[in-house]
C-alpha cells in the first residue's frame, strides 16, 4: 500500500518535524503534569499539539501521513517519556492517528480550511477521540463505560478546550502556509513502474 507512495526531501522534513514538535511538546506538558496533583495532571495532559499536527498531516498530505503523523507523536513521545510505553500506547496512538485520517478525508469536502469548518472538526474529533479513549480504558479495566465518561469529563473538556482553539488557529494557519507556499507539492504521486518490472 505505501510502495505507491513517493514522497519529496522536502515533505518528508515536514511530517518528521510535525512528529518532532508533537512529541517534545507532549513530553513538556507530561513533564510540567507530574509535578502537580493527579486532578490537574489529568486534564493538563490533554492539553497540547498532538490532534492538531496529526489532523495537519491528514490534510495537507492525506489519511495514510495523518496516520502516521499521529501515531507516531504518541509512541515517540512514550518511549522518551518517564513512564515509558504501556498497554495504552498503541491504542491512544492509533486513535490520534485516526484524527489525521480523518482530516484526510475532510480535505475531500473542503479543501481549502475555514475557521468555522476547523471549529467543528476540532470538536467532532475530539468529542470521537475522547469516547474511543475512555471507550478503551472501560474495556482494559473493566470499568463501566459511563463511569469513564463521567470520570474523563475534566480531561475532556481541557482536549476540547485545547483542540477548539488550536485547529481554527495554528492548525489552519499551518496549513494554509504549507498550501501557499506549495510545500505540500500537490499528493503523493503513484510511484511509476517501468516496463519489464
Amino acid at each position: 500500500m505505501l510502495q505507491g507512495l513517493r514522497f519529496s526531501s522536502k515533505q518528508i522534513a515536514l511530517i518528521s518535524t510535525f512528529i518532532a514538535i508533537g512529541a517534545v511538546v507532549r513530553l513538556v506538558v507530561d513533564g510540567v503534569g507530574a509535578l502537580l496533583p493527579e486532578p490537574v495532571f489529568g486534564a493538563l495532559i490533554k492539553v497540547g499539539m498532538s490532534e492538531t499536527l496529526s489532523f495537519v498531516g491528514g490534510f495537507v498530505y492525506g489519511p495514510i501521513v495523518g496516520f502516521i503523523t499521529g501515531f507516531m507523536i504518541i509512541l515517540l513521545s512514550d518511549i522518551a517519556g518517564p513512564y515509558g510505553p504501556g498497554a495504552w500506547t498503541p491504542f491512544i496512538a492509533a486513535i490520534i492517528g485516526f484524527v489525521g485520517v480523518c482530516a484526510g478525508i475532510i480535505r475531500h469536502i473542503r479543501p481549502r480550511p475555514t475557521a468555522l469548518m476547523m471549529g467543528v472538526s476540532a470538536t467532532a474529533l475530539t468529542l470521537l477521540s475522547e469516547f474511543l479513549q475512555n471507550a478503551w480504558v472501560s474495556v482494559f479495566y473493566n470499568v463501566p463505560l459511563a463511569v469513564t465518561m463521567v470520570t474523563g469529563l475534566p480531561s475532556m473538556t481541557a482536549a476540547l478546550a485545547n483542540n477548539i482553539i488550536l485547529f481554527p488557529t495554528v492548525g489552519m494557519k499551518t496549513i494554509r502556509f504549507i498550501q501557499e507556499h506549495r510545500l505540500n507539492l500537490s499528493e503523493p504521486k503513484p510511484v511509476q513502474s517501468k516496463v519489464g518490472d
